[in-house]
């Protein structure tokens, strides 16, 4: 009886009642007519589209410099690396890799003067990156319409100068395959790497792998003296200034990091998808990365990658499995309206959360 009461302390009610919601949701998808098979894929996919993304928000999470509601910033800099690398025609991982060079590089330089800029307000961080994300976004739309770029796939093709709102990606990150139907898809070529089947159900390894390797390096870095440093910081300012840690040069680092783990993300979830998505685009994934994170069980200033896992795989889930079953046992299209709900419902409830353990 203790054990099991530790283990829901530790879990936590709210995730547990989550956790079984959407186990319900997989049971009941088949008796509403929806494919469990393409139900556990899409959670899957939606899983390593997102992750990566709300791994980015934990170095500046474990620094005290709270929710990065500017991960726009850190998107924006991998929209650019993508769009730079195809207007190269660099194709297959190759193109991907140096996508993630180019954006990672213009991550850095976001960062820095992102992390010079939060130093300046302490203590207001969330509420000035909401407004600097938001800002930024707006400036680049209008950067989008004057940056040099002359490849037919990028330009808005009625004035031959200015980016397209969705740049296609299937000829240089995406390959076509044909599945044991007959049916040809196209998936973008990370998905598919090392990939295999188990149940019928295709899991998507590369995607993962990705994952799982940032996070690794994410878990070294907080091993290592400057890691340490972040969290102290994050967990007692006083004490870290008292101990000799240069707490704005710490916060800038983790500000730096969250920006280059985000711009990395976005160019895995852009060759998922199929396509790059400038202008208002990376707005959308602010409330859901933070969401999700929060979700998982992290707070406003401690947060770890089961944190990311847990939280991903609970959020992205709901989403995508709710407006399908419920569509299916309904028999009408209400999916959009119901996604809004959910999405929103939960968010609300991630960011009004007063600590991790509630």
């Amino acid at each position: 009886m203790v054990k099991k009461k530790s283990f829901v302390e530790r879990v936590g009610i709210p995730r547990l009642i989550i956790g079984v919601f959407l186990l319900v949701l997989f049971v009941a998808a088949p008796f509403a007519g929806v494919s469990l098979k393409d139900s556990v894929e899409n959670v899957l996919a939606r899983f390593g589209m997102f992750s990566i993304l709300v791994l980015s928000l934990v170095p500046m999470v474990q620094s005290g410099c709270g929710l990065n509601f500017g991960i726009p910033i850190g998107i924006v800099a991998g929209i650019l690396g993508g769009v730079t690398s195809i207007e190269f025609g660099l194709k297959g991982f190759g193109g991907i890799f140096v996508a993630i060079l180019i954006g990672a590089a213009i991550a850095v330089i976001f960062g820095a003067l992102y992390g010079l800029l939060l130093n300046r307000i302490v203590g207001d961080e969330m509420l000035i990156a909401t407004y600097v994300g938001y800002s930024f976004t707006a400036l680049m739309c209008i950067a989008y319409l004057k940056l040099p770029y002359k490849n037919p796939v990028s330009v808005l093709s009625y004035g031959g100068t200015g980016l397209s709102q969705q740049i296609p990606v299937a000829d240089y990150w995406m390959k076509s395959v044909v599945l044991d139907d007959g049916t040809r898809v196209t998936t973008g070529i990370i998905d598919r790497l090392l990939s295999f089947k188990v149940f019928g159900v295709s899991v998507p390894v590369g995607m993962f792998l990705i994952f799982g390797i940032i996070a690794f390096f994410v878990w070294i870095f907080f091993k290592t003296k400057t890691g340490t440093a972040m969290t102290a910081v994050g967990s007692n300012p006083d004490y870290a200034r008292a101990s000799g840690i240069n707490i704005k040069k710490t916060r800038l680092v983790s500000v730096i990091l969250s920006t280059v783990i985000a711009s990395m993300g976005i160019i895995i979830y852009q060759q998922s998808y199929g396509f790059i998505q400038l202008y208002q685009a990376p707005l959308s994934f602010t409330f859901q990365t933070v969401a999700a994170l929060l979700i998982g069980g992290a707070s406003i200033n401690k947060a770890s990658i089961p944190n990311v896992i847990i939280g991903t795989f609970l959020f992205q889930g709901i989403i995508t499995l709710t407006p399908t079953v419920i569509n299916g046992a309904l028999n009408i299209d209400i999916s959009e309206i119901l996604r809004m709900i959910i999405t929103n419902g939960m968010i609300i409830y991630a960011l009004t959360r007063r600590n991790a353990d509630e």
